[in-house]
């Protein structure tokens, strides 16, 4: 609910809000498939250019997008993704979503 109003003066706003919320929720779904732990811990950050989602922890690096089928979404939809090691026994992803949609490549 807070969403909408973190991106209030982002050019294309609910554009970034509809892929934001696609990245977390698959994220979210691919963490709790392989939580290294009962929590799930998540955030959202906008810098003015980009939003910035961590979701942590995982019991193993990112998997394969054949594996799990929604990271092909994450990454059609970040212009970056990564892990780094959690706070306790895990991996925690991060994905960073532009605001301006990613330019297309000359053909």
């Amino acid at each position: 609910m807070t969403l909408p109003t973190l991106l209030a003066d982002a050019p294309n706003a609910n554009v970034v809000e509809e892929a934001t919320l696609a990245v977390l929720t698959e994220l979210v779904d691919v963490t709790a498939r392989h939580r290294a732990s009962i929590d799930l811990s998540g955030r959202v950050s906008y810098d003015g250019e980009h939003v910035l989602i961590t979701v942590g922890e995982m019991d193993q690096p990112l998997p394969d997008s054949h594996e799990e089928p929604g990271l092909f979404l994450v990454r059609c939809l970040s212009d970056e993704i990564g892990q780094y090691c959690g706070d306790e026994t895990g991996y925690v992803t991060w994905a960073s979503v532009p605001v301006q949609p990613k330019a297309e490549k000359p053909k």
